[in-house]
């Protein structure tokens, strides 16, 4: 894990888009953090000492900023990395759950060999709003026989009560809003 000589918080390279993607909306977008490397590097090791120890056996990115986090946290825990998948972008027989967007539905996927019976998964994603695709994600898992060891997420939006969805399961956010 990489060392730093004073504490980086976070929030502070999230920057706010207002009005994006639409009217009235204020986008928190993470490019900032991502694009320095120190902010990078400690939360990426925030997430991993937050789970050292719990024995994940696979960490599950959720398309598509999941990806970002998901796969150098699976490298640093030790594990595979396993992703969800909007519906036709997995090459392999798969297993898919559809949800409810404002407007409509979604479906995500995983391939069917990705999750063995009882492998404890961390599930990740960039950002908690209303938590409708995350427990999709959780559904997937859980159809796989898989056990959620917890489910990580770089900014909450609290506001949202996403985490209210996942009631029942062990949520960590780096950053609220």
């Amino acid at each position: 894990m990489t060392s730093t000589s004073e504490p980086v918080r976070l929030e502070d390279w999230v920057r706010d888009i207002p009005d994006f993607p639409q009217k009235g909306v204020l986008f928190k977008d993470i490019t900032p953090l991502l694009q320095d490397p120190k902010a990078f590097h400690v939360a990426m090791d925030r997430l991993a000492a937050h789970y050292a120890g719990a024995g994940i056996e696979a960490v599950v990115g959720v398309e598509s900023r999941g990806f970002i986090f998901g796969a150098p946290l699976a490298y640093l825990l030790n594990c595979g990395f396993v992703p969800v998948r909007k519906f036709g972008k997995l090459p392999s027989s798969t297993v898919s759950v559809e949800y409810a967007l404002e407007y409509g539905t979604n479906v995500v996927e995983l391939h069917t060999d990705a999750i063995k019976p009882g492998q404890r998964v961390l599930i990740v994603d960039d950002l908690l709003a209303t938590g409708g695709t995350v427990s999709a994600s959780i559904e997937l898992v859980e159809k796989m026989g898989g056990h959620i060891a917890g489910i990580a997420f770089l900014v909450e939006l609290s506001f949202l009560k996403g985490r209210e969805r996942l009631e029942g399961h062990d949520v960590f956010a780096l950053i609220q809003y």
